[in-house]
């Protein structure tokens, strides 16, 4: 199991918690100050991702939105070492425009949501499915060696909508609509996906073409053995790196360093 550690980027242009002395320099900053802890302590990749721009759109966020995002993954990138890798997730559902961040900034996955089926975000009503879209748009612009990383029945979303479809049965959507790997969280951010979960998606999924499985949520020092033989390709964590476990906190090393030093000892078992 790898760690992807989180870059949460400070509030873009024209969103609500904008600084109204907005310097794009600073979001640079604060962005390649994480990218360097994590690097630092062996982080086995890194997720950029726009969460400080809540309220989030479905759609139409503006051209300086992705303008942003793209100098600030720009700048992560040059100091983030190549074998490391990077990607990227721009909220809401914004998967086009994080495709092509991805491909100008030289990562090597995006986070989706969406991909399959329809739910009911705090957005709105998610109702295009964007599998087929989307990877045309990324055979379009030749940019099919960047991974398309997906959640199924997401956090902080209602899936009434789908109530007849269970977790596994949506994995096994996605997987047919070629998702490059699946991502499963908790009910909101900071939650664990359950081990019953997990074992039900392996067991699903084990074939002559298994799909990656990763955590996008609630992984802590404290629980990070109770996943470790889950066969987990990658754990996603933020809140658990922050002043006191909340994702909007300031990112402190020390929970950084101390996480590493616990997944060095797992392994070593």
């Amino acid at each position: 199991m790898s760690i992807i550690g989180m870059i949460h980027v400070l509030p873009l242009p024209g969103t609500p918690h904008c600084n109204k002395t907005f310097n794009i320099q600073q979001l640079v900053d604060h962005a390649c100050h994480h990218a360097s802890i994590y690097v630092r302590h062996g982080i086995h990749g890194i997720l950029v991702e726009n969460m400080f721009d809540r309220p989030y759109l479905k759609s139409d966020a503006g051209p300086e939105i992705t303008a942003t995002m793209t100098r600030v993954c720009n700048e992560v990138r040059r100091i983030v070492p190549e074998q490391i890798p990077c990607g990227v997730q721009i909220l809401a559902g914004l998967n086009h425009e994080a495709l092509a961040v991805a491909l100008a900034c030289q990562f090597q996955f995006i986070r989706v949501e969406g991909f399959v089926f329809s739910h009911v975000a705090d957005e709105g009503l998610m109702t295009t499915a964007c599998a087929g879209p989307l990877l045309r748009y990324r055979r379009q612009i030749d940019a099919e060696h960047i991974m398309v990383l997906t959640d199924i029945k997401k956090k902080h979303c209602s899936h009434s909508i789908t109530d007849d479809l269970d977790l596994v049965e949506t994995a096994k959507a996605a997987k047919f609509f070629l998702t490059d790997g699946i991502i499963i969280t908790g009910r909101e951010t900071g939650d664990p996906p359950t081990i019953s979960d997990i074992d039900k998606i392996n067991v699903s999924l084990a074939d002559d073409d298994p799909v990656p499985l990763l955590i996008g949520s609630g992984i802590t020092e404290q629980n990070l053995s109770n996943f470790f033989d889950k066969n987990i390709a990658a754990a996603i964590v933020g809140s658990h790196f922050k002043h006191e476990g909340k994702w909007f906190n300031d990112l402190l090393e020390d929970r950084v360093k101390s996480f590493m030093f616990k997944y060095n000892q797992l392994q070593q078992k």
